[in-house]
């Protein structure tokens, strides 16, 4: 098996040591960086699986690695930590490409839980098949644009099914209405956010209709929305 390899990133030595001591037992390659730019430097050198990026760094913040690496085109997953339990930071993350958030002081079990979480949705997208989406009785298909729940075909529009695959592919990621717009309709379609929610209760609506015994997307109060798999109810 191929060892893991993830980054963390902090200004402050004893917050790198304790991250590295919780996830020691774990058996992953675990490198550090003190500020974003050593960051920044370090995963144009090495691909890490997952980086454990602080936000509140003096110089270039975790806010402004996360955009960059985004940019660059980057898929290493992105855990951020933050000392804020502000909706709007958290939300700010999420848009700026984060997958997941944590709020200091955290739980052992949580941050373990959290990479490990991460680390297995980045190995179900490096399959062969890992285009096609399977849940149960669910399945979601977007080379045929086909959502089947036991075998039978649910109809969805074309938006409708690539807001839905697009948080089924990344269950463990919260999105919220902005990332959804931006990444599903073109600037020039005069959209607003508010679209997404109606959007949704079409999904919820259809998917149910169709038989299928539960609720697929959650909402994420104050952020947005993610995909709630059966595993997770």
């Amino acid at each position: 098996m191929v060892e893991k390899r993830i980054l963390i990133v902090d200004d402050e030595r004893n917050m790198r040591q304790l991250v590295r001591v919780y996830l020691t037992s774990e058996g992953y390659h675990l490198d550090e960086a003190s500020s974003g730019m050593e960051a920044m430097n370090k995963v144009q050198q090495q691909v890490y699986d997952v980086l454990i990026l602080d936000i509140m760094m003096p110089g270039t913040d975790g806010w402004e690695v996360c955009q960059r690496l985004r940019r660059t085109g980057a898929e290493t997953a992105i855990l951020m930590l933050t000392a804020k339990t502000d909706v709007e930071d958290r939300v700010k993350g999420l848009n700026l490409g984060a997958d997941d958030y944590l709020v200091k002081p955290f739980a052992p079990e949580e941050l373990v839980a959290r990479v490990n979480a991460l680390l297995r949705r980045k190995h179900r997208l490096s399959t062969e098949d890992s285009r096609k989406v399977v849940f149960q009785e669910l399945l979601i298909n977007p080379d045929l644009y086909e959502v089947k729940i036991a075998g039978k075909p649910v109809e969805l529009t074309s938006k409708e099914f690539d807001i839905f695959y697009l948080m089924a592919k990344r269950t463990e990621r919260v999105y919220t209405r902005e990332n959804i717009m931006e990444q599903i309709f073109s600037m020039s379609e005069g959209h607003g956010p508010r679209t997404i929610d109606t959007h949704i209760k079409n999904i919820r609506i259809k998917l149910k209709n169709g038989g299928l015994p539960f609720n697929p997307i959650k909402t994420v109060w104050g952020v947005g929305y993610k995909f709630n798999s059966p595993e997770g109810q």
